[in-house]
């Protein structure tokens, strides 16, 4: 049976918060599977999808990773912690004929197109004017697909925290991580237990957004 949000689009954003300890109840399959796929639904560039996800659900390599992580006790309380990491091989040829094949398959690429997408991912990452190196892309890319995550997850009464605590070289020995993936985050996913962090707040609008021009006025 498939499964069905429990709550709108509109309170999953609003109530998220990072857990900070995590009640042992299961995520049931059925769940995760949906909140995983509706993740992945997130936009990349040229649709090159560089976010790579494992999928940690066995306490021994929970508190595994715990290790990697100065010992912060949501990694090994929750049912299920995802190493989100970021794919640096995606300007490969053969990568980039997978996706053209991707599009295909979905109805959405024409053979102009995937010569446009042959001739300019090269280019994007060879001359990568927008970022720095080919990690803070996929970076970039992958933590939209978590965010998506997320909020995907919220939705359906599942609580999250991101995290960038732990030691990178740690937790890439301990699960076998190849060299051309970096690990972006941790996210431990489950149900959330006291105390419960409250809403911190935001900056208003006005205070973090500029008019056409950076420190010109911006009022709604």
């Amino acid at each position: 049976m498939e499964a069905q949000p429990i709550i709108s689009l509109k309170e999953a954003i609003e109530e998220r918060r990072a857990a900070r300890s995590f009640r042992p109840d299961p995520i049931p399959e059925e769940v995760l599977s949906e909140i995983l796929r509706l993740g992945v639904r997130a936009p990349s560039g040229y649709n090159l999808q560089p976010w790579r996800l494992i999928v940690v659900q066995e306490q021994e390599n929970k508190e595994k990773l715990k290790a990697c992580a100065f010992n912060q006790r949501q990694v090994s309380e929750a049912p299920v912690v995802l190493i989100c990491c970021g794919d640096r091989l995606v300007s490969q040829p053969e990568y980039i004929e997978s996706v053209i094949k991707l599009g295909e398959q979905a109805g959405a690429m024409n053979e102009a197109y995937a010569q446009f997408i042959r001739e300019q991912v090269p280019v994007l990452f060879e001359y990568h004017p927008c970022f720095e190196s080919v990690e803070a892309w996929t970076n970039r890319h992958t933590m939209i697909a978590v965010a998506h995550i997320m909020i995907a997850a919220k939705s359906f009464g599942v609580d999250s925290c991101p995290m960038e605590g732990f030691v990178t070289a740690q937790v890439k020995e301990a699960f076998k991580i190849p060299e051309h993936l970096d690990v972006c985050c941790l996210l431990p996913l489950g149900y959330a237990d006291e105390p419960f962090k409250l809403y911190g707040g935001r900056f208003n609008i006005e205070q973090i957004s500029y008019s056409e021009t950076y420190g010109q006025n911006f009022t709604i």
